[in-house]
Protein backbone atom coordinates (compact mmCIF):
# COMPACT_ATOMS: atom_id res chain seq x y z
CA UNK A 1 0.00 0.00 0.00
CA UNK A 2 0.96 3.21 -1.02
CA UNK A 3 0.01 6.31 1.20
CA UNK A 4 -0.32 10.00 0.13
CA UNK A 5 0.76 12.25 3.32
CA UNK A 6 -0.62 15.15 3.66
CA UNK A 7 0.70 18.08 5.75
CA UNK A 8 -1.17 21.27 7.14
CA UNK A 9 -3.25 22.20 4.01
CA UNK A 10 -5.11 25.83 5.23
CA UNK A 11 -7.50 26.39 2.70
CA UNK A 12 -4.85 26.60 0.05
CA UNK A 13 -6.49 24.42 -3.48
CA UNK A 14 -3.49 25.13 -5.61
CA UNK A 15 -1.20 23.23 -3.54
CA UNK A 16 -3.16 20.56 -2.66
CA UNK A 17 -4.45 20.04 -6.15
CA UNK A 18 -0.88 19.58 -7.10
CA UNK A 19 -0.25 17.57 -3.57
CA UNK A 20 -3.03 15.28 -4.91
CA UNK A 21 -2.11 14.76 -8.47
CA UNK A 22 1.35 14.17 -8.18
CA UNK A 23 1.17 11.76 -5.44
CA UNK A 24 -1.61 9.93 -7.63
CA UNK A 25 0.81 10.10 -10.51
CA UNK A 26 3.97 8.16 -7.75
CA UNK A 27 1.39 5.75 -7.19
CA UNK A 28 -0.39 6.61 -4.00
CA UNK A 29 -3.39 4.63 -3.35
CA UNK A 30 -5.01 6.46 -0.18
CA UNK A 31 -4.31 9.54 1.21
CA UNK A 32 -3.80 11.00 4.89
CA UNK A 33 -4.06 14.02 6.35
CA UNK A 34 -2.74 15.17 9.31
CA UNK A 35 -5.20 18.00 9.66
CA UNK A 36 -5.81 22.04 9.43
CA UNK A 37 -7.80 21.46 6.31
CA UNK A 38 -8.88 24.66 7.16
CA UNK A 39 -7.62 28.51 8.36
CA UNK A 40 -5.43 31.00 6.32
CA UNK A 41 -6.20 30.16 3.13
CA UNK A 42 -9.11 31.34 1.14
CA UNK A 43 -10.73 28.27 -0.19
CA UNK A 44 -11.76 26.10 2.28
CA UNK A 45 -15.05 24.39 1.37
CA UNK A 46 -12.87 23.33 -1.90
CA UNK A 47 -10.08 21.95 -0.04
CA UNK A 48 -13.22 19.82 2.16
CA UNK A 49 -14.70 18.67 -0.90
CA UNK A 50 -11.35 17.47 -2.42
CA UNK A 51 -10.06 15.63 0.48
CA UNK A 52 -13.46 13.76 0.25
CA UNK A 53 -13.58 13.27 -3.04
CA UNK A 54 -9.95 11.13 -2.74
CA UNK A 55 -11.27 9.39 0.37
CA UNK A 56 -8.46 10.59 2.42
CA UNK A 57 -8.12 9.81 6.13
CA UNK A 58 -8.39 13.06 8.16
CA UNK A 59 -7.55 13.79 11.42
CA UNK A 60 -8.95 17.35 12.92
CA UNK A 61 -6.15 20.29 13.59
CA UNK A 62 -6.23 23.23 15.89
CA UNK A 63 -7.72 25.17 13.21
CA UNK A 64 -10.31 23.00 12.33
CA UNK A 65 -11.63 22.73 15.45
CA UNK A 66 -11.32 26.07 16.22
CA UNK A 67 -13.75 26.72 13.28
CA UNK A 68 -15.90 24.22 14.28
CA UNK A 69 -16.14 26.12 17.65
CA UNK A 70 -14.72 23.38 19.53
CA UNK A 71 -11.82 25.17 20.66
CA UNK A 72 -11.47 28.83 22.43
CA UNK A 73 -9.35 31.19 19.91
CA UNK A 74 -7.76 32.57 23.04
CA UNK A 75 -3.82 31.47 21.65
CA UNK A 76 -4.41 32.48 18.38
CA UNK A 77 -2.67 35.42 16.67
CA UNK A 78 -4.61 38.22 15.40
CA UNK A 79 -4.07 36.71 11.67
CA UNK A 80 -5.25 33.16 12.65
CA UNK A 81 -8.26 34.62 14.50
CA UNK A 82 -9.39 36.58 11.48
CA UNK A 83 -9.19 33.87 9.33
CA UNK A 84 -10.68 31.58 11.54
CA UNK A 85 -13.82 33.97 11.90
CA UNK A 86 -13.54 34.87 8.11
CA UNK A 87 -13.84 30.63 7.70
CA UNK A 88 -16.57 29.83 9.56
CA UNK A 89 -18.89 32.40 8.00
CA UNK A 90 -18.15 30.68 4.82
CA UNK A 91 -18.87 27.17 5.89
CA UNK A 92 -22.19 25.39 5.54
CA UNK A 93 -23.60 24.02 8.68
CA UNK A 94 -23.05 20.10 6.87
CA UNK A 95 -19.48 21.22 6.56
CA UNK A 96 -18.59 22.62 9.93
CA UNK A 97 -20.33 19.21 11.26
CA UNK A 98 -17.64 17.68 9.19
CA UNK A 99 -14.79 19.39 10.97
CA UNK A 100 -16.53 18.73 14.11
CA UNK A 101 -16.44 15.17 13.86
CA UNK A 102 -13.20 14.65 12.59
CA UNK A 103 -10.89 12.32 15.21
CA UNK A 104 -8.06 13.59 17.24
CA UNK A 105 -5.86 10.26 16.25
CA UNK A 106 -6.12 7.42 13.70
CA UNK A 107 -4.77 3.88 13.46
CA UNK A 108 -4.96 2.65 10.49
CA UNK A 109 -3.38 -0.58 9.11
CA UNK A 110 0.35 0.78 8.49
CA UNK A 111 0.48 3.64 10.95
CA UNK A 112 -0.86 6.30 13.18
CA UNK A 113 -2.11 9.73 12.53
CA UNK A 114 -2.03 12.90 14.90
CA UNK A 115 -2.08 16.56 14.18
CA UNK A 116 0.26 17.56 16.89
CA UNK A 117 1.50 14.88 19.61
CA UNK A 118 0.40 11.54 19.60
CA UNK A 119 0.10 11.56 23.33
CA UNK A 120 -2.80 14.05 24.64
CA UNK A 121 -3.61 14.97 21.40
CA UNK A 122 -6.50 17.21 22.63
CA UNK A 123 -3.90 20.04 23.83
CA UNK A 124 -2.06 20.35 20.06
CA UNK A 125 1.36 20.49 21.59
CA UNK A 126 3.99 20.53 19.05
CA UNK A 127 6.56 18.25 18.76
CA UNK A 128 9.57 20.50 17.33
CA UNK A 129 12.40 18.47 19.15
CA UNK A 130 13.27 15.40 20.61
CA UNK A 131 12.19 16.31 24.48
CA UNK A 132 8.68 16.85 22.74
CA UNK A 133 8.11 13.22 21.49
CA UNK A 134 9.49 11.00 23.72
CA UNK A 135 6.13 10.78 25.16
CA UNK A 136 4.25 10.42 21.91
CA UNK A 137 6.83 7.96 21.29
CA UNK A 138 6.19 5.73 24.40
CA UNK A 139 2.52 5.69 23.38
CA UNK A 140 3.05 4.83 19.75
CA UNK A 141 2.20 1.13 19.04
CA UNK A 142 2.70 1.24 15.12
CA UNK A 143 6.18 1.53 13.12
CA UNK A 144 5.18 5.29 12.40
CA UNK A 145 3.18 7.94 13.36
CA UNK A 146 2.50 11.38 10.99
CA UNK A 147 2.14 14.52 12.42
CA UNK A 148 1.89 17.99 11.52
CA UNK A 149 1.60 21.62 13.47
CA UNK A 150 4.53 23.15 13.28
CA UNK A 151 5.21 23.04 9.33
CA UNK A 152 8.62 22.16 9.25
CA UNK A 153 9.44 18.83 8.17
CA UNK A 154 11.57 16.63 10.58
CA UNK A 155 11.71 13.11 12.12
CA UNK A 156 12.32 11.72 15.65
CA UNK A 157 13.11 8.50 15.64
CA UNK A 158 14.26 5.53 18.08
CA UNK A 159 17.06 3.60 16.15
CA UNK A 160 16.55 0.02 15.72
CA UNK A 161 19.78 -0.68 16.97
CA UNK A 162 19.35 1.63 19.82
CA UNK A 163 15.44 1.29 20.62
CA UNK A 164 16.41 3.56 23.90
CA UNK A 165 17.73 6.71 22.57
CA UNK A 166 15.76 9.17 20.34
CA UNK A 167 17.44 11.32 17.90
CA UNK A 168 16.45 13.63 15.16
CA UNK A 169 16.84 13.92 11.24
CA UNK A 170 15.99 16.45 8.88
CA UNK A 171 16.64 13.81 5.95
CA UNK A 172 13.86 14.29 3.75
CA UNK A 173 14.01 9.93 2.78
CA UNK A 174 13.19 7.56 5.85
CA UNK A 175 14.00 3.90 5.84
CA UNK A 176 11.50 2.29 8.56
CA UNK A 177 13.68 -0.61 8.67
CA UNK A 178 16.42 1.10 10.54
CA UNK A 179 14.13 2.45 13.41
CA UNK A 180 12.09 0.81 16.40
CA UNK A 181 9.27 3.97 16.13
CA UNK A 182 9.43 7.12 14.01
CA UNK A 183 7.61 10.13 14.38
CA UNK A 184 7.30 12.08 11.05
CA UNK A 185 6.38 15.53 10.53
CA UNK A 186 5.67 15.89 6.82
CA UNK A 187 5.67 19.22 6.60
CA UNK A 188 2.78 21.65 5.93
CA UNK A 189 1.00 21.43 1.73
CA UNK A 190 -0.23 25.10 1.99
CA UNK A 191 2.03 27.05 4.05
CA UNK A 192 5.25 25.58 4.84
CA UNK A 193 7.53 27.19 6.99
CA UNK A 194 10.50 26.26 6.94
CA UNK A 195 12.19 29.14 4.43
CA UNK A 196 10.69 27.16 1.05
CA UNK A 197 7.52 28.41 -0.36
CA UNK A 198 7.09 25.29 -2.63
CA UNK A 199 3.86 22.73 -0.77
CA UNK A 200 5.71 19.74 0.97
CA UNK A 201 3.66 16.66 0.99
CA UNK A 202 4.67 12.87 1.37
CA UNK A 203 4.68 9.36 -0.11
CA UNK A 204 4.65 6.36 2.50
CA UNK A 205 5.07 3.15 0.66
CA UNK A 206 4.24 0.57 3.30
CA UNK A 207 5.56 -2.29 1.35
CA UNK A 208 8.87 -1.27 0.68
CA UNK A 209 9.42 0.45 4.82
CA UNK A 210 10.20 3.81 2.92
CA UNK A 211 8.77 7.80 3.55
CA UNK A 212 10.10 10.38 1.06
CA UNK A 213 9.20 13.81 1.82
CA UNK A 214 8.36 16.08 -1.41
CA UNK A 215 8.75 19.34 -2.25
CA UNK A 216 7.13 20.93 -5.32
CA UNK A 217 6.39 24.49 -6.95
CA UNK A 218 2.84 25.51 -7.02
CA UNK A 219 0.69 28.39 -8.45
CA UNK A 220 1.31 30.69 -5.37
CA UNK A 221 0.34 34.00 -7.27
CA UNK A 222 -3.14 32.47 -7.55
CA UNK A 223 -3.61 31.18 -3.94
CA UNK A 224 -2.39 34.64 -3.03
CA UNK A 225 -4.78 36.79 -5.34
CA UNK A 226 -7.34 34.18 -3.48
CA UNK A 227 -6.55 35.18 -0.33
CA UNK A 228 -6.54 39.54 -1.39
CA UNK A 229 -9.82 38.88 -3.35
CA UNK A 230 -11.56 37.27 -0.27
CA UNK A 231 -10.72 39.98 2.23
CA UNK A 232 -8.58 38.09 4.43
CA UNK A 233 -5.31 39.91 5.63
CA UNK A 234 -2.76 40.63 3.50
CA UNK A 235 0.44 38.97 5.30
CA UNK A 236 -1.55 35.74 4.76
CA UNK A 237 -0.93 36.03 0.96
CA UNK A 238 2.49 37.70 1.36
CA UNK A 239 3.89 34.63 3.51
CA UNK A 240 3.10 32.12 0.85
CA UNK A 241 6.10 33.90 -1.50
CA UNK A 242 8.43 33.28 1.94
CA UNK A 243 8.02 30.03 3.25
CA UNK A 244 7.51 31.29 6.99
Amino acid sequence: MKYGVLGDIHGNLSALELAVRHLKNRGAESFISVGDVVGYGAAPRECIALLREVGAHVVQGNHDAAVAGKLELTYFNSYAKDAVLWTRQHMSKEELNWLSGLPLVLELQHCAVAHGALHRPERFDYILGVGDAEASLDELQLPVCFVGHSHVPVTILRPAEAPNQTSHSPDLTLDLAECCKALVNVGSVGQPRDEDPRTAFALFDAESGTVEILREEYDIEREAARIRRAGLPPMLADRLYLGI
